[in-house]
This record gives structure tokens, C-alpha cells and sequence, in this order.
């Protein structure tokens, strides 16, 4: 039997995709083709560029939308002044002078790589988007908080190591990730890959959760609200996920156990068509890794349920991917089945 919590959330997640819904019939070609117009453009006047960016579209949304694609296609991810600026605050994390210096430290710093070299980290990002934004006359808030990635360890620290923003549109509340939008960064070759990532401008609070966790709970967005615990507990989703618009809703835990032949049930949110042929799982076991096509069925148009069973006892890594863009991790423990 499967061990898991939280069905009452799974049920809340299965609402609409994105918050991006709410402006389905608006276009977005101009505030993009504005954007891209703008390409190369400094920092040193930020006014400006903020009425450049804007002075031609007439909705906040579009004015928004423009904004947002220009910080995330023209500002680097400075991963090295990320790793910086994480040991250092390892190290000073019981010396709280020493870790307000540093932190004042690390700020002018991150600024001034933000204008000199368009490079940063998250705080320079959610400050800039910030900016261009209240300079539009569009409220937009910085949301520190916990952001969840293939690195991250729990064990080691549940400090806050990321920050977003909220922008207010309509009178109404969105949350987006300029920093996870822009792209990554490849360590083998020392270079930021510039690859605009959509599924993280104004995402569903339900599906925002997944890999943010804001330490003032009311931006979370949701009626209901996630304790940090649970939200430990979650799967590991990766930027890919929001990018394919295909969200795990189940099982919401990472960590399962099954009997050795049990069947293990996934499900997936999708809000548009997608090619369940292209839908792999890769197992994987210390040296060991197999990849193999599930057994797929679409319960209705936006969920997609994925089937799989083990027939050998360990601990595995079960990945779900489509093409090769990963998905989303869990960690199974197939034990001897009980008779």
C-alpha cells in the first residue's frame, strides 16, 4: 500500500491551470514584439526604460508583460554570486553581526553587477521587476521565501534562499518568478543560457506552491494554506514542468513506499493537447537506469494518469519525463510484499 497525505490538497490543485487564464483574450504579440524592439537596452536610467516598454500598450497586464519579458531575456543568473552568497551565509548563519554585515555587503554588490552587467541573483531580478513596474504605476511587491530545486536539502537549511514577486492587476493578486523564467546556467561550459521559461509569469498560486514556499503565508495566494512541513514533502518539480504546462497533482508526497508488484498511480494536469507517446519514466538505482514507456490514460481533458509497477525490491528514483525534459522526481522504496 502507498503511503499518502494530503488528498483534501489534491483535490484543490485539480482547479484551472494558470492565472494567465484570466487575460485569455488579450494579446500578448505587441508587449513581446516591444520587448524584443528593446533588447541590449542599459540600466542606468530606469525610468526610461520603463516608459519605453510601456508607453504604447494601454493595459497593466500587456504594460506588465512587457516588462517581465525584458528582465527575463536581457538579465543573466549570476551563479557564481549565488554560490558565493550562499556559503557565506552558511557560514555566518550563527553570527547574526557578521551575517547582517555580509548581507549588506552582498547587496550593494548583486546592484551593482545588476547595472553594470545585467547579471544577478534573485533579489536583483525581483528588484528590478519591482522597479520597471511601481515606475509604471503598477504595484509589484518582493516575496522572499524558500524555492525549491534539485539542490536544495532541508536537512541543511530551511532559511530563505529564494525571492519572486506579486504584481497586483485588476485589483486582483498574481505571482510570477522572473529568475526561473530567464533560464539556467550550464557549469560545463561557464555559460547562462538565455531560455525563456512562460509557465512561470502569473502561474496558479496551486501550482506556484509547488517549488515556492513565501515565509509570509498570505502571498501564497490560496485559501488554504501550506505548512512548511508539508511542502518539504512535496515532489521534486522542475522548471520543465510549468514550461510543458504539465503539473504533478498525485501523489503529492516524494517520498513512497510500495509492496514489490504494487502498481503506483501518478497524475498529471496538462491544459492543452499534449503527445502522451512522447511521456517517458526513467528508474533510477545507483548505477543502474531504465527508461521505459508507462501505461497512460486520460481521465478527463486536463489530467493525465500514469501507471507503473515494480517488480524489484530497493530504493529507487522514478523521474517522469516528456521528451527529455524532466518533469518531476519521487523516491520510491520497494519493499518484499507482505503475505
Amino acid at each position: 500500500m502507498i503511503k499518502l497525505k494530503f488528498l483534501f490538497f489534491v483535490l484543490l490543485s485539480c482547479s484551472s491551470f494558470s492565472q494567465i487564464d484570466d487575460f485569455k483574450n488579450i494579446s500578448f504579440n505587441k508587449a513581446d514584439k516591444i520587448a524584443y524592439e528593446l533588447k541590449g537596452e542599459n540600466l542606468n536610467d530606469l525610468p526610461k526604460l520603463s516608459y519605453n516598454l510601456t508607453k504604447s500598450l494601454s493595459s497593466d497586464v500587456e504594460k506588465f508583460r512587457a516588462i517581465y519579458i525584458w528582465v527575463c531575456t536581457n538579465v543573466e543568473n549570476d551563479y557564481y554570486l549565488f554560490e558565493k552568497n550562499s556559503r557565506k551565509r552558511d557560514k555566518f548563519k550563527n553570527d547574526s553581526f557578521k551575517l547582517l554585515e555580509w548581507n549588506k555587503e552582498i547587496s550593494k554588490e548583486t546592484f551593482k553587477r545588476l547595472i553594470k552587467q545585467k547579471k544577478t541573483v534573485c533579489t536583483g531580478y525581483a528588484y528590478l521587476l519591482k522597479e520597471l513596474t511601481n515606475l509604471a504605476n503598477i504595484k509589484c511587491e518582493i516575496i522572499n521565501g524558500y524555492g525549491r530545486t534539485a539542490e536544495t536539502d532541508f536537512k541543511k537549511s530551511n532559511d530563505q534562499n529564494h525571492s519572486w514577486n506579486a504584481v497586483e492587476l485588476n485589483s486582483k493578486w498574481y505571482l510570477c518568478d522572473a529568475t526561473w523564467s530567464s533560464g539556467s546556467f550550464d557549469l560545463n561550459r561557464n555559460t547562462f543560457n538565455l531560455n525563456y521559461n512562460d509557465g512561470y509569469f502569473l502561474t496558479n498560486p496551486k501550482d506556484f506552491i509547488k517549488n515556492h514556499f513565501p515565509f509570509d503565508s498570505k502571498w501564497q495566494l490560496n485559501e488554504e494554506k501550506l505548512n512548511f512541513y508539508d511542502f518539504s514533502e512535496l515532489p521534486l518539480i522542475y522548471g520543465e514542468s510549468f514550461k510543458n504546462n504539465l503539473i504533478p497533482v498525485f501523489p503529492l508526497n516524494m517520498n513512497l513506499e510500495v509492496q514489490k508488484g504494487d502498481e503506483i498511480i501518478f497524475q498529471l494536469k496538462k491544459d492543452k493537447t499534449i503527445d502522451l507517446d512522447a511521456i517517458r519514466i526513467e528508474i533510477v538505482s545507483g548505477n543502474y537506469k531504465k527508461t521505459e514507456v508507462p501505461i497512460l490514460i486520460s481521465l478527463k481533458d486536463d489530467i493525465v494518469e500514469i501507471k507503473y509497477n515494480f517488480y524489484q525490491k530497493g530504493n529507487f528514483d522514478l523521474h517522469i519525463k516528456i521528451n527529455e525534459d524532466y518533469l518531476c522526481t519521487y523516491v520510491i522504496s520497494v519493499n518484499k510484499k507482505k503475505r
